[in-house]
């Protein structure tokens, strides 16, 4: 492959209870397969609970909006152009602050054929359960 553009509406969207994602990048119909990249919006009073990836570092980059990102047990406000670096399997959330927050979130390496992406939620656990 020598590479590809990629239009706004042919993007592959999935729509969440707390907002949506974007698939930028992602072995599926990319055929890249060390990055994974992620456009993520917020619906008012979303977010992404604690979880990890495993096997992946993260940057996620506050594009719109302010955002409460937590990185381990420490949180702060992203505001645009902020971003935070997250090595594979430490603890991290995001919440919108206040709605219609956009986010980019870049991973790697590729986990799997299909997203490549690899998540385990955790916010049901201690001590991330009794933090937001």
């Amino acid at each position: 492959m020598s590479g590809m553009f990629l239009h706004a509406a042919d993007v592959v969207r999935a729509e969440l209870d707390w907002g949506s994602m974007g698939w930028c990048c992602r072995p599926k119909g990319t055929g890249m397969n060390n990055l994974v990249v992620i456009e993520v919006n917020f619906a008012a009073g979303g977010g992404h609970a604690f979880h990890i990836h495993p096997r992946q570092e993260e940057v996620i980059y506050c594009i719109e909006g302010q955002v409460e990102q937590w990185l381990d047990q420490e949180k702060q406000i992203l505001k645009p152009g902020d971003s935070v670096i997250i090595p594979a399997g430490v603890v991290h959330a995001s919440f919108a602050v206040n709605g219609g927050e956009k986010l980019l979130a870049i991973l790697g390496p590729s986990i799997n054929d299909e997203d490549g992406y690899e998540v385990e939620e955790v916010a049901d656990q201690e001590p991330w359960s009794g933090l937001k």
